[in-house]
């Protein structure tokens, strides 16, 4: 159920793209008793839109109770995945259990800028769009790709291939220069295509 009236929006983090069924229910059962409604982001996380202000806190601590983090300021960017194997048949990798790993890597107290985004591909079809995102794995036969530089909007841009054949651990070290990089090399919230020309860019287009 969702209305018209103007409220707030709350983004409810989903790490890989996974719903956990008491937080849907919870959701579910806020929704309809405070009338708000409920999307599913291309970003694969639950936003609940039109919430009234007066009762945000109120949903917020409700699902907090069963573990729900929300989207803030300074947070490492959750993967945008597909859903890899063994769900998929063209499926090369366990795509959750890479954006985990990505996660528990990243995700510490140190602030991030928040502007860029990480998408995962199973195989080389790239159903996540991943060439269009900040930083993208793409899992072949040989090994990883990973792509940096690429983004959507009204001006699309292919990233750049910056590794090839690589392992998981390498992928892991790839995306940590990248970060620092981008950390040293911006002041704002800033996407990495726009660094991409800097004399010291740490990777080559291979």
């Amino acid at each position: 159920m969702s209305n018209n009236s103007a409220g707030i929006s709350i983004t409810v983090l989903l790490p890989a793209g996974r719903l956990p069924l008491d937080i849907m229910k919870t959701a579910q059962e806020l929704a309809n008793e405070y009338n708000f409604g409920i999307y599913l982001s291309l970003t694969q996380n639950l936003r609940l839109i039109n919430v009234p202000e007066n009762i945000a806190s109120h949903v917020r601590e409700q699902l907090a109770t069963l573990g729900a983090e929300f989207k803030a300021l300074g947070l490492f960017p959750l993967p945008r995945i597909c859903i890899g194997k063994p769900h998929c048949n063209l499926g090369l990798i366990d795509t959750e259990q890479l954006s985990n790993k990505i996660t528990a890597r990243f995700n510490s107290p140190k602030k991030v800028k928040g502007r860029f985004k990480i998408a995962i591909s199973g195989c080389p079809a790239g159903c996540t769009s991943p060439r269009n995102c900040d930083i993208a794995i793409m899992a072949t036969r040989s090994g990883y790709s990973v792509y940096a530089g690429g983004k959507g909007g009204l001006i699309p841009r292919v990233g750049r291939r910056i590794k090839v054949r690589i392992t998981e651990e390498e992928v892991l070290d790839t995306i940590a220069v990248l970060v620092d990089f981008h950390d040293r090399k911006t002041k704002v919230k800033q996407r990495i295509f726009q660094i991409l020309a800097d004399p010291e860019f740490p990777f080559v287009e291979v």
